[in-house]
């Protein structure tokens, strides 16, 4: 039984590559729909998937995800992953395309829902824009801020994985591309510009036709104007993405059991713990704490020892011509604090799950 993929708005919702992979599901949003409708959506899923993965953009409105929280805090329960991206729209929505392809094959929902960190680093989303006078989501230096009030003046930023900004015209930067085979998807808006396929995809060396959709509601909002073409490349072979997150080590989250991939669980955010010499997984001792930043950050480990290292402490395969390593495809999360005893009274760590604002119950003590 396949994971479901849930989104938040239908602009997340790209057709499918193929007749065989399963469509997200949209999730109306909660102005003018009553809490219970909300539940009883999540509640179908929940007996005809088992588990669900709900992407939400950061963007999102906080009324979106206070009504996730809710939802999943009256559910009670832990089969629902909510999972944020800072992805432009066009970018979160390949985004939940790779997850819905992935979502057909063996994967668990626990290694599912936390590979979309992974995904999104593969993903180089970004607009050519005419003004970055109101794009407040990536750095916007003020000689670039007075060179938009120029006629005629536009410019290529890339949002992710590394943001960056250039103005388009002779001499120009060129971003910084992908350095393995990718396909581009155009969302144009109210700008006139054919730059992204007569400069962007030679340069990125793109092959094959560039595809088009409409553009996402939500983009003008996001970019801070309405005259831009947004663009994202993405890998589109199934094979290379299975490939990518199978070569990844997994682990088993030491609060809900769910198998995980990278340094936080998708389903309960719990982060990786640090392993005591000589010891095991999951103590939540006052060394995991010290040693926790140094290794969610081990992600280049020569050995093999890092959270995204091959099975087995292994290399990965290569995903691509260029042999890029899946190992570096995450930056590491803030991992917290942990308590200095794990085994005094009360829970050793908060349950992310459970602390869902309005309507949440008291968190489980740790074992």
């Amino acid at each position: 039984m396949p994971t479901a993929i849930a989104v938040t708005s239908a602009d997340l919702v790209l057709p499918p590559t193929d007749p065989g992979t399963p469509r997200a599901a949209v999730l109306p949003p909660p102005e003018g729909r009553p809490l219970d409708a909300s539940i009883a959506d999540v509640q179908q899923l929940l007996a005809r998937y088992g588990h669900v993965v709900v992407v939400c953009p950061t963007s999102a409105p906080a009324a979106v995800e206070n009504r996730l929280h809710a939802v999943r805090s009256l559910l009670e329960s832990d089969r629902i992953a909510l999972v944020r991206t800072d992805l432009p729209p066009l970018g979160a929505a390949v985004l939940v395309r790779q997850l819905c392809l992935l979502a057909g094959y063996d994967f668990s929902p626990g290694v599912l829902a936390s590979a979309a960190r992974l995904l999104a680093h593969y993903i180089y989303a970004g607009a050519v824009l005419g003004s970055v006078s109101r794009l407040d989501r990536v750095p916007v230096g003020l000689g670039t801020h007075l060179k938009s009030w120029l006629p005629g003046a536009h410019f290529a930023v890339l949002a992710g994985p590394t943001p960056q900004m250039v103005r388009v015209g002779s001499g120009e930067e060129a971003l910084a591309g992908p350095e393995f085979a990718t396909e581009l998807l155009l969302a144009r808006g109210r700008l006139q510009t054919d730059w992204p396929t007569t400069t962007l995809v030679p340069r990125w060396r793109i092959p094959g036709p560039v595809q088009e959709t409409p553009l996402p509601a939500s983009s003008p909002d996001w970019w801070g104007t309405g005259k831009l073409v947004e663009f994202a490349a993405y890998l589109p072979d199934p094979a290379v993405l299975h490939q990518l997150v199978s070569s990844v080590r997994r682990e088993i989250c030491h609060w809900c059991g769910m198998d995980l991939i990278g340094d936080r669980c998708g389903f309960c955010g719990a982060p990786l713990t640090v392993p005591e010499a000589g010891g095991t997984r999951g103590t939540g001792s006052s060394t995991d704490a010290q040693d926790a930043g140094s290794y969610a950050g081990a992600y280049t480990d020569a050995q093999g020892t890092g959270p995204y290292a091959g099975a087995r402490g292994t290399a990965p395969r290569a995903v691509d011509p260029r042999t890029t390593d899946p190992r570096r495809a995450l930056p590491p999360a803030d991992t917290g604090t942990a308590p200095a005893d794990a085994h005094a009274p009360g829970p050793a760590v908060p349950h992310p799950t459970r602390a869902l604002g309005p309507g949440a119950h008291t968190p489980r003590a740790l074992p």
